[in-house]
């Protein structure tokens, strides 16, 4: 497994591959996995070094099954209940709601910096915040879960 650094548009991405096999590279960015389409295949024994990462022309995301809903008599667990993800890569700039507040489906619950514009992002299930992920200034993959809620 072969590991690297890269900084894009000021944003720092750690970079795994894992395998490439004809054209399709299995790799893991900031700890997600992906599976990308190399425009021409490479032949990682002799070549991988000088690959140049440039944007996918596809990526296959990795499929999540729903969390199931927790008892409505019971309070629920630390990080158990559905999740909420960001949409898009950016910054976080701002956490509306803490661990055990009660919100409703359309709160905003966090404020997310992309391409210089400030995303309000929504709560799409009501119930009780169980976990928080991430702190302001702290940079996101789309699809990175920012919080739960049970």
């Amino acid at each position: 497994m072969n590991k690297y650094q890269y900084k894009v548009q000021g944003v720092d991405y750690d970079v795994e591959i894992e395998e490439v096999e004809g054209n399709v590279a299995k790799v893991v960015v900031n700890g997600v996995r992906f599976d990308v389409e190399l425009k021409q295949p490479i032949n990682p024994a002799s070549t991988l070094k000088k690959v140049r990462v440039e944007a996918p022309k596809t990526v296959a995301r990795p499929a999540v099954a729903p969390a199931a809903a927790p008892a409505a008599e019971k309070p629920a667990a630390a990080g158990t209940g559905q999740t909420i993800k960001a949409p898009l890569p950016g910054t976080i700039t701002d956490v509306k709601v803490n661990v055990g507040d009660t919100v409703k489906q359309g709160d905003v619950v966090l404020v997310l910096e992309a391409m210089k514009m400030q995303n309000n992002i929504e709560s799409e299930y009501s119930g009780t915040v169980t976990s928080i992920t991430v702190k302001a200034g702290e940079s996101v993959m789309e699809g990175s879960v920012l919080l739960t809620i049970g």
